[in-house]
């Protein structure tokens, strides 16, 4: 490309192609009645505006998975990682907003013109679907209606990139083989594990003393509390011992390896520490994602309700019911979630040896892919 080329002017209007988005709102209550609805206008570039951001959230994933492609992640794209996980935040955030723009209609401004959106549906929405699958939504773990396929809507086209997704890397499993290949378990010296499950002991038999010495609960609730304190010591069984976590897996109540959620452990414990920082926020940006994805997926349910009552989706769901089991069953970075369980006090925390900080911050910081 020429110099000249490369520098040529364009026209705003031009570079962002305003006269096609504007002329895509075409309105089916002209179309079929010959007279405006007038909340139709909302709906529609609600919508649109959703697929817009949509689209950049594509990007961003792909951008991401790309970096973690071979299962390391230098300092420096770490960062990168960060900031781009925040930005789809940042977006799904603005998604949720939208709502409460389009909650602005009224049930009955939106009966204006509903009869006229048979059989269209948000669930026919193809860049949400790939959304979800490229981060790590499995088909069996979807909510499904009528036991149709998520892909059934699509063309055989879609259908053929969707499974190219599903036969693909996810974020999820990047994530996980990120979190396997990290140096942060394998020193001489300090096994985490056998301090950890010291400390985890010594945390729950301080605990077990304080309810029994407590002069405030009665006989009663102190038998009920130690009780509670027998289930959470349960929790913990399942990072001490690798067999009984790998049941969860075959259950399919765990999606990650015994050893990606043991480094997750670490690095959310020693998260002060200055080298576990960056490992830290990105694990807490997937956590967010997964969050607002959630919150977002609960106001459609809750608006859906507002503007349906009862009523069946356009689409032939059941409308709020399935939204509303879709928000609750399908989180995808859950197990980064239920580390939270597995925390203990920055007071019970075992120290990490001088000599274990030096080599922590030589292995993190090398930047070598390939080595």
């Amino acid at each position: 490309m020429s110099n000249d080329l490369k520098y040529t002017s364009i026209h705003y209007n031009e570079y962002l192609q305003v006269d096609k988005i504007l002329d895509a709102q075409k309105l089916r209550s002209v179309e079929v009645e010959g007279k405006v609805a007038h909340e139709e206008m909302l709906f529609i570039i609600t919508h649109q505006v959703y697929e817009l951001w949509f689209k950049q959230i594509i990007h961003e994933i792909e951008s991401i998975n790309e970096m973690f492609d071979d299962g390391y992640l230098s300092a420096t794209e770490s960062i990168t990682c960060v900031n781009r996980l925040d930005r789809m935040v940042e977006i799904i955030k603005l998604t949720i907003q939208q709502i409460s723009v389009l909650e602005t209609m009224t049930p009955l401004d939106f009966l204006d013109f509903r009869n006229y959106l048979f059989p269209a549906s948000g669930f026919q929405s193809f860049q949400f679907r790939e959304i979800e699958v490229m981060l790590g939504l499995k088909n069996e773990q979807r909510h499904t209606y009528h036991n149709t396929p998520y892909h059934a809507v699509f063309d055989e086209k879609k259908q053929a990139r969707l499974k190219e997704l599903e036969d693909g890397k996810s974020m999820l499993q990047q994530v996980e083989t990120w979190l396997e290949r990290t140096p942060f378990l394998e020193f001489e010296g300090f096994d985490f594990i056998e301090h950890y499950k010291k400390a985890v002991r010594s945390m729950l038999n301080k605990e077990q003393a304080a309810i029994k010495s407590t002069t405030i609960l009665s006989e009663k609730y102190k038998e009920m509390r130690l009780t509670m304190l027998g289930d959470t010591d349960s929790y913990f069984g399942y990072i001490f011992d690798e067999e009984k976590y790998n049941e969860l897996v075959e259950a399919g109540t765990a999606k990650m390896s015994y050893k990606a959620t043991v480094a997750a452990l670490l690095i959310n414990l020693y998260r002060d520490e200055p080298i576990f920082q960056q490992p830290f926020q990105l694990l807490n940006k997937l956590v967010e994602v997964d969050e607002f994805l959630t919150t977002w997926r609960y106001r459609h349910a809750q608006m859906v309700l507002r503007m349906l009552g009862k009523k069946v989706g356009t689409g032939g769901s059941s409308g709020h019911e399935y939204l509303s089991k879709t928000a609750s069953e399908h989180q995808i970075f859950k197990d980064l979630h239920n580390i939270s369980t597995f925390l203990i006090p920055r007071s019970d925390l075992p120290e990490l040896p001088e000599e274990l900080k030096a080599q922590l911050n030589f292995h993190f910081s090398t930047q070598k892919k390939n080595a």
